[in-house]
């Protein structure tokens, strides 16, 4: 059976809840949407992922409570450089969303999202010791899974196959 072509267009996919709910409180946030094999993933403007996830958070309707995982994937040599992923899960409605963030590759930072949900502050850590990307207000960002003196951040593609000499 082949698959239905992916869906980009907002107005057809105003009727998902998390979507709906964003374009209602601000259209100017949604970058991009792409709907395939059931999975709704959302581009938002990088200055507004904090105040985007407490929406999807407290939305009447459709509550998104569950910080599924936040990861984070480098598309180097492309600009901008990096997305962050949010996988975001409403457990009253059974509903899944991915939220992405494009940041450029000079400095890549985005606020920290600890404030909405807190198990984000793991995940961050994480993504900041691999990727190097800084959480701006993270109440704890130094690295979890490299020795403090390590240099760079191996999940990077341009880091060295066996580490720098």
């Amino acid at each position: 059976m082949p698959l239905a072509p992916p869906i980009t267009d907002i107005e057809q996919l105003k009727s998902h809840p998390a979507l709906g709910r964003l374009v209602e409180w601000n259209a100017s946030v949604v970058q991009a949407v792409k709907f395939d094999r059931d999975e709704l993933t959302i581009w938002i403007e990088k200055d507004a992922i904090r105040e985007t996830c407490a929406i999807l958070r407290d939305s009447a309707d459709c509550p998104f409570n569950y910080l599924c995982d936040l990861t984070c994937v480098d598309w180097h040599p492309s600009e901008p450089r990096f997305e962050v992923v949010y996988h975001l899960l409403s457990i009253p409605k059974k509903e899944r969303v991915r939220l992405k963030v494009r940041l450029d590759g000079s400095s890549p930072a985005i606020e920290s999202v600890t404030s909405v949900w807190p198990a984000a502050n793991h995940y961050e850590r994480e993504v900041f010791d691999l990727f190097g990307v800084r959480f701006t207000g993270h109440p704890n960002l130094q690295r979890i899974m490299m020795p403090d003196d390590w240099e760079g951040h191996p999940l990077r593609k341009d880091y060295p196959v066996e580490g720098y000499r």
